[in-house]
């Protein structure tokens, strides 16, 4: 009788289920094992205030990295948020300081400076999808243009000025609590749970996963594809706008040069380490949402030990390589 040898598949098989379950689970055992080394070397880690801290900090990457979860999602990218983080934190205080138009009434003055920034930023976000969908230019090259000018926007809108200022109505979205817990993290659960519900439960969350999975085949399906990629850059525009607004509240100044920068890169970091494939058809709400505390807690662990922050941003760069490769490697099987 003639033997078969079953090793090779079966060592393919192994290495294949392994490969899953790291794509599956990995962003949780990597997030528990940094809780684990900090909880054995960190001084102070399980304190109320390092708490405090760490979801303080998590907060505005993870609201513009839903955003990012989304257009991703479609196939797209958006390197434009930090950008627009800046002019929406640039022109809130302009609104309520009255450096625009005197607002006589002081609490018109902080919601149209908690509401208008955002739309403007969602309006830059449309500008974005118009350059993909009606001509037809990559994301990366059509978001690039805000990423760069956006910044530049800031910067002209301000005069290149740090804008300092103390209104406790406007910085509750940052420093307020609502029953100990703070306003800007509640935020978050909110974008978290409604883009979790969007993608779980609606038509439109279908169409997302359809367009990035296939566009051609989900335009014969009827979905109106450039509809639904114009709608995404819009929502992360938003999103990125309500960042812009919480970083300038908690600082209690506004910077053009230094409100979001770097943004697009935690965010598509903690999208990467999320689970949500850089290719489209595939969107991770919860795991963008641990993606990010990931990425937080990289930092954190560093500072607390006395490395560099820099150094954080190689360990970014080598968790985004390490998702991806895992991602494709767990696909192709």
């Amino acid at each position: 009788m003639t033997s078969i040898d079953t090793a090779g598949p079966a060592q393919a098989s192994t290495r294949k289920s392994r490969l899953v379950w790291l794509s599956r689970y990995g962003t949780l055992a990597a997030f528990l094992a940094l809780i684990a080394f900090n909880i054995a070397v960190t001084p102070n880690f399980l304190s109320w205030q390092t708490l405090n801290v760490n979801l303080t900090q998590v907060a505005t990457i993870v609201i513009v990295a839903v955003g990012m979860t989304l257009v991703i999602a479609t196939g797209g990218i958006d390197l434009s948020v930090g950008s627009l983080m800046a002019i929406s934190g640039a022109l809130a205080p302009m609104i309520f300081l009255g450096s625009i138009v005197p607002i006589p009434n002081p609490a018109l003055a902080v919601a149209l400076a908690l509401t208008v920034p955002a739309v403007v930023a969602a309006a830059f976000g449309w500008f974005n999808g118009m350059l993909i969908t009606r001509y037809s230019i990559q994301p990366i090259v059509a978001t690039l243009v805000l990423f760069i000018a956006g910044r530049g926007i800031a910067q002209v809108m301000t005069n290149g000025n740090l804008q300092v200022f103390k209104n406790p109505e406007f910085q509750f979205i940052a420093l307020g609590r609502v029953f100990g817990i703070p306003a800007q993290v509640i935020i978050m659960a909110v974008v978290v749970a409604a883009a979790f519900f969007l993608i779980r439960r609606t038509g439109l969350g279908r169409q997302i996963i359809a367009v990035g999975g296939n566009e051609k085949a989900a335009r014969l399906a009827g979905i109106p594809a450039k509809r639904v990629k114009r709608l995404v850059y819009v929502i992360s525009g938003a999103l990125a706008g309500i960042a812009g607004l919480i970083v300038v509240a908690r600082n209690s100044a506004s910077d053009a040069n230094l409100v979001g920068l770097g943004m697009e890169l935690d965010a598509i970091a903690a999208v990467a380490v999320g689970g949500t494939l850089l290719t489209g058809g595939r969107a991770n709400i919860l795991g963008t949402l641990l993606g990010a505390c990931v990425i937080q807690m990289v930092r954190y662990t560093l500072l607390a030990n006395g490395v560099p922050d820099a150094a954080a941003l190689v360990v970014k760069a080598a968790l985004i390589v390490a998702a991806v490769y895992i991602q494709q490697r767990a696909d192709k099987g």
